[in-house]
């Protein structure tokens, strides 16, 4: 057919939507009854409309026909983990995240039979040290020079603020951290910046976004002047984000963070493109009816391809109480490929464009953060903000809010605070410590710290057991 049909309607505007509306609900307030009211500051309508908007919004540059499922490998045995990476790619994985706890670790054991045209890899160290990554480069060139694509496979993250902001203090000092943080950057030509930390400690959205950007502000501002301008020309830029469970919002999250970016980089002269590793959240997460968590890292990983994230890659549903096992991590690798091979989630680039309500999010989300961040910088700067405790206030502030809507139900973590199996036990399968483990030692500045919602009602349930 190429008559449209619509032709045959006439358009029904937000002013008529609404009026029909108020009279469906029979003298009840509107706004009262159907508007949203958020932790981000935003009032969520009960529809969007074309009206919403003067303009039409642009095109995202999600490309969400490339989202690469990712393998976390914790490395303390160099040939252990090349082993386990290369299993991991043979079963599906397309990215591998190495963590690496010391610079012992070879190199060359490392990387020994990976085929970088069928993963990329991330590296990312418990430590700062400029001659372990130039150890790196004779392999960064190997893997561009045999990948068929020529784009850099493997991406080196130094994030020295965010080790700072997560533990309260430098790896050495703050004058040797940043010596070695920008031959690093020259050498590498990359660098990270970490959001999941603000979200796993229970910030808001807009406060994720907000420091997200002051924090690489607090790079960028540093290296104008401090690195070559071939560097600069080049810097890759990578963010690590934790998804939440509020599908709709970390859509636009995302979405969000990369229109901040750019604006940002426009102000640099840098690279406008980012490139963003998402991993669901840790925050909401539970020991008791654990399986739940399945569902959860499920929707909170479509959210993430949806967004437009760049690398996914899954939390296993056991990784709170377990060791580090192949069943768990097999499920969390196997949730990716449902989604990318049976849920077809990588045939449609930009797939949330077009939508009136994230787009909205995206927009107020954005306007909101770039205000916070201006804030930020009116007042000092990120570095200067984290040394004076307003950071980790702010967040202790809305996490405090959070917590208590979970208290009160309000915010429902299903098996969890609402409708729990009380003949769950968990005493007896706990390998590893699920809590936060207070370690008292001197620091620099006061942490931020990452916390469950549900850790209070699991210990006092533990207790019972």
């Amino acid at each position: 057919m190429s008559k449209s049909l619509f032709k045959d309607f006439a358009p029904v505007s937000s002013k008529a939507w609404k009026q029909k509306i108020q009279v469906d609900l029979k003298g009840a307030d509107y706004n009262d009854t159907l508007i949203w009211k958020t932790n981000e500051g935003i009032n969520v309508k009960p529809f969007y409309h074309a009206d919403d908007f003067d303009t039409l919004p642009e095109v995202s540059k999600c490309k969400a026909t490339e989202w690469e499922i990712s393998q976390s490998i914790l490395v303390t045995n160099a040939k252990d983990a090349n082993s386990k990476a290369l299993d991991a790619i043979e079963r599906g994985a397309e990215n591998i995240i190495f963590h690496i706890e010391d610079e012992n670790v070879s190199v060359e054991d490392l990387f020994q039979n990976l085929d970088f045209n069928k993963a990329s890899v991330d590296i990312k160290c418990n430590f700062i040290s400029e001659t372990y990554v130039e150890s790196l480069k004779s392999v960064m060139l190997s893997a561009v020079e045999t990948s068929r694509t020529k784009k850099s496979k493997i991406h080196i993250h130094t994030d020295i603020i965010g080790n700072l902001a997560k533990t309260g203090n430098w790896y050495n000092d703050l004058k040797e951290d940043h010596n070695k943080f920008e031959a690093i950057v020259n050498s590498s030509h990359q660098l990270s910046v970490d959001l999941c930390l603000y979200q796993n400690a229970g910030g808001t959205i807009v406060q994720q976004l907000a420091y997200g950007l002051a924090h690489v502000n607090e790079y960028l501002n540093h290296l104008d002047n401090a690195i070559a301008n071939e560097a600069k020309q080049s810097l890759q830029i990578t963010f690590n984000i934790a998804t939440g469970s509020n599908y709709f919002f970390e859509i636009a999250k995302i979405r969000a963070l990369r229109q901040l970016w750019s604006t940002l980089a426009l102000e640099y002269g840098l690279n406008q493109n980012c490139r963003i590793i998402a991993t669901p959240s840790k925050r909401n997460k539970t020991i008791y009816d654990y399986n739940v968590n399945m569902l959860r890292t499920t929707t909170e990983c479509m959210s993430a391809v949806l967004g437009g994230a760049n690398v996914i890659c899954n939390l296993p549903y056991d990784t709170l109480f377990h060791k580090s096992n192949e069943f768990g991590e097999r499920i969390s690798r196997n949730q990716l490929l449902v989604l990318k091979h049976e849920s077809y989630f990588d045939k449609v680039n930009n797939p949330a464009d077009g939508a009136y309500h994230i787009e909205s999010l995206t927009e107020q989300l954005a306007e909101k953060a770039l205000d916070l961040f201006k804030d930020i910088e009116l007042n000092g700067g990120f570095l200067s903000q984290l040394k004076e405790g307003t950071i980790q206030r702010k967040i202790k502030e809305c996490a405090a809010k959070e917590k208590a809507d979970f208290d009160a139900e309000q915010l429902v973590l299903l098996g969890t605070n609402k409708h729990p199996n009380l003949a769950d036990k968990m005493k007896n399968d706990l390998e590893v410590s699920p809590f936060l483990k207070v370690e008292k030692r001197k620091t620099l500045i006061e942490p931020i710290i990452e916390k469950r919602l549900s850790e209070k009602l699991e210990i006092n349930r533990l207790n019972k057991e």
